[in-house]
């Protein structure tokens, strides 16, 4: 699959110029960005981090150069995590839509990749904190205070997409859990059906069988 390049160059020049009324600009351009870099990349948990990582740390190198009076840091930085955050969204969005797909063709629980894709999807959050952590560890002295209040607000309030993967992660669960139990279910009515039927032939035969020697008993 080939990999789309994301420009980490014109991110840091967008962030190092922007002023504190483009925040909606910021924020469709890490957007634009993360989707950029998972589109062309297998959805794994991996490769979500690694393409998190390289928009946080342009969006943060250039919010760097961007320390000026009437513009707040961590504002910069709140856009960028906003458009990540909306970017993982279109991606958790993907996954339900293949979820179903498997769904329909009467994919459960019990098949090992999609346990893990579901498993996953429960660490969209986590994941995507970690990929933030690790580029406020690498960012200067200047940064350090904004990124420590940006980790601060989103692990307290979480991100929509980390709340919306886990309520579709919650949501599969259950419906293929009810899937299998219908399943289990129907598997008992067929056999029950089963042994009635065999019960009834049984006792088919037991009858000819009983009128076959009472026929044989009045011809002697």
């Amino acid at each position: 699959m080939a990999k789309p390049m994301i420009d980490p160059d014109a991110l840091v020049s967008m962030f190092e110029s922007a002023t504190a009324q483009q925040g909606a600009q910021l924020k469709k351009a890490a957007a634009d960005a993360t989707l950029a870099a998972l589109q062309g990349r297998e959805l794994t948990l991996k490769n979500i981090r690694a393409a998190l990582k390289s928009v946080s740390e342009a969006a943060s190198a250039g919010a760097a150069k961007n320390i000026s009076a009437g513009v707040d840091p961590q504002a910069l930085l709140d856009n960028a995590v906003a458009g990540m955050d909306a970017a993982l969204l279109k991606a958790v969005e993907a996954n339900r839509v293949a979820l179903g797909q498997l769904a329909a063709q009467g994919a459960d629980l019990r098949e090992k990749h999609l346990k893990k894709a579901i498993d996953d999807l429960d660490k969209f959050e986590d994941t995507m904190f970690a990929a933030l952590k690790k580029t406020a560890e690498g960012a200067g002295a200047p940064l350090a205070g904004a990124w420590g209040q940006v980790l601060e607000k989103m692990q307290a309030g979480g991100t929509l997409s980390g709340a919306k993967a886990s309520s579709t992660a919650e949501q599969f669960t259950e419906q293929m859990q009810t899937a299998m139990k219908t399943s289990r279910a129907a598997g008992l009515r067929a056999a029950q059906a089963l042994a009635e039927s065999y019960t009834a032939m049984v006792s088919g035969v037991l009858i000819g069988m009983s009128d076959a020697l009472q026929s044989q008993a009045k011809k002697k």
